[in-house]
């Protein structure tokens, strides 16, 4: 209840530090160390990402909040839907052109405006093994409004560098499971690798869907190499 009293209050700029800063406090509480490496996530970037679990958002936040498109039923769940609405979520009706067109012109604004925007073009989870199609229509209102794509790879380790499978949201798995592994990892890496940002200005949208996805395959592919093989990672302190 006092959130909901004070969030209208917080100015936008207040609204994203503290939604930073949740985001980091929530991935230390669940023993979740995060390491950046690549290129830092620019304003005004729309973030193209492969998608594994719920905690990708307060991944992707912890580094750069970020308004997030979601699927227009996400408005309707209990608290959720509300938190998801008062921190900047970009609702998608699927299926509708005309809604298409408001959306892409509103997440436009937000990109003029120096925002962050990021999408997850598979348009649902998977293990984190592999990389499914990416929809290039969600790419659409950055070629529209001619701001850059950046391609950002997430993945989750053991503390040895092993691929884990515990924060994967994917299949018949419910929240309450995929928590449950989470807390049940004494300690768990979520990496998240940047590009540099692709230009999107005389370029089609399913060429810069399939460039960022080669990169986020490769760049996954990376990860997976032993510890003493890798670029060196820094950690993201809480």
């Amino acid at each position: 209840m006092l959130i909901a009293l004070a969030h209208p209050l917080i100015q936008q700029g207040t609204r994203r530090k503290l939604r930073q800063r949740w985001s980091r406090q929530l991935l230390a509480l669940l023993g979740i160390e995060l390491h950046a490496t690549g290129e830092p996530l620019q304003p005004g970037c729309m973030i193209v990402a492969n998608h594994i679990s719920w905690l990708d958002i307060f991944v992707v936040n912890a580094l750069a909040p970020s308004a997030f498109v979601s699927k227009a039923e996400v408005r309707n769940w209990p608290l959720a839907g509300w938190l998801a609405e008062k921190n900047e979520t970009v609702f998608l009706r699927r299926g509708s052109r005309g809604h298409a067109k408001i959306i892409n012109a509103e997440i436009g604004t937000l990109l003029d405006a120096g925002g962050t925007v990021a999408i997850f073009p598979e348009g649902t989870t998977s293990d984190g093994s592999h990389v499914l199609h990416f929809h290039a229509a969600l790419l659409q209102p950055a070629i529209e409004s001619g701001h850059p794509v950046q391609p950002v790879a997430i993945s989750y380790h053991t503390p040895d560098g092993a691929r884990s499978r515990a924060p994967a949201y994917d299949g018949d798995i419910s929240l309450g499971q995929c928590l449950a592994h989470i807390v049940a990892e004494p300690r768990l890496v979520a990496r998240l690798h940047a590009n540099t940002p692709l230009d999107t200005r005389d370029t089609r949208r399913r060429e810069l869907a399939e460039a960022a996805r080669v990169w986020i395959i490769q760049s996954i592919d990376d990860r997976e190499r032993p510890d003493n093989e890798r670029t060196n990672e820094v950690p993201v302190c809480g």
